[in-house]
Parts: structure tokens; C-alpha cells; sequence
């Protein structure tokens, strides 16, 4: 399903208060939502590719399996969402908030997560391929079998307790 920018924008400042939006597989490739209220919103399968998500609250939302290749999530929410086996290839995850994010098997190839915090985040089978983790905080994470290296994951500021790709837990 596409939408046009009037009814996108309709859509996000209408529907009714507290109730999450629904918009699973819908066509958002380059849709502005910079600053939108997307928490617990069901974007599965949802095509977000170049979409500029800057500053927008998506807290517990449903990404699986959404493409969000190229996208700008520039100092985004994303506590606690589901990301399993999303495209976040090249996306822009500058300051990004990921804490207790699940991103399995997540394509993070040439993402920017510079300052990112990613807390508790589960990044199992994710490909790292050239992500910038410059001060990212990995404090806690689950990289088990990962595609990272070690001058990537060098670059963190905070590895503690991170479990990584080898299994073992660094101290």
C-alpha cells in the first residue's frame, strides 16, 4: 500500500490516542517521519528504504523484516522494537537509542551507529560488514556469531559484559 503525503499525514495525527499504529508491508520509501510517535506500531515487512525517521519514537514497534536500507534514524527510539532480520543497510543511526532492541540476523552493513547506544541489544547472527561503532555502547550485548571485528567493536565506548561473537563475555 503507498500513501500520499496527505494521507501519511493524516494517518499519524489522526488515529485515535494510545492505539498503536497498524501498517504492516505498507510503502513509506522515503516518507519524512522525522519526529513521529511510531511507538508500538506494526511496520513489519514495511518498506522504509531512504525514509528520514530522525528523532521519531519507535519504542517497542514491530520492524521485522522491513527494509530500511539508506534510512536517516539520526538520535531515533528504538527501545525494545523487534528488528528481526530488518535491512539497515547504510541506514544513519547516529545517537540512536537500541537499548533491549532485538536486531537478529539484522543487515547492518555500512550502517553509521557513531554514539549509538545499544544496551542489552541482541545482535546475534547480525552482519556488522563495515558499520561505524564509533562510542557506540555495547554495554551488555549479545553479539553470538556476529559479523563484526575487532577494530570495529575497538571503537565502542563500552563493551562490558558484552557477549561476543565467540561466545566469550568481555570483561
Amino acid at each position: 500500500m503507498d500513501f500520499t503525503k496527505a494521507q501519511l499525514y493524516l494517518l499519524l495525527n489522526t488515529h485515535p490516542f494510545g492505539r498503536a499504529l497498524w501498517l504492516p508491508g505498507a510503502n513509506l520509501s522515503g516518507a519524512n517521519l522525522s519526529g513521529a510517535d511510531l511507538r508500538e506500531a506494526n511496520l513489519s515487512e514495511a518498506n522504509l528504504s531512504e525514509a528520514n525517521l530522525s528523532e521519531a519514537n519507535l519504542t517497542g514497534a514491530d520492524l521485522r523484516g522491513a527494509n530500511l536500507s539508506g534510512a536517516d534514524l539520526r538520535e531515533a527510539n528504538l527501545s525494545e522494537a523487534d528488528l528481526t532480520g530488518t535491512v539497515l543497510g547504510e541506514a544513519v543511526l547516529t545517537y540512536a537509542s537500541l537499548s533491549g532492541a532485538i536486531l537478529r540476523e539484522v543487515n547492518l552493513c555500512e550502517a553509521y551507529l557513531a554514539g549509538a547506544t545499544l544496551t542489552k541489544a541482541d545482535l546475534r547472527k547480525a552482519d556488522l560488514g563495515g558499520a561505524n561503532l564509533r562510542d557506540a555502547n555495547l554495554t551488555g550485548a549479545n553479539l553470538l556469531d556476529a559479523q563484526v571485528t575487532d577494530g570495529q567493536l575497538a571503537q565502542a565506548k563500552s563493551l562490558e559484559g558484552t557477549i561476543l561473537p565467540d561466545g566469550t563475555v568481555h570483561e
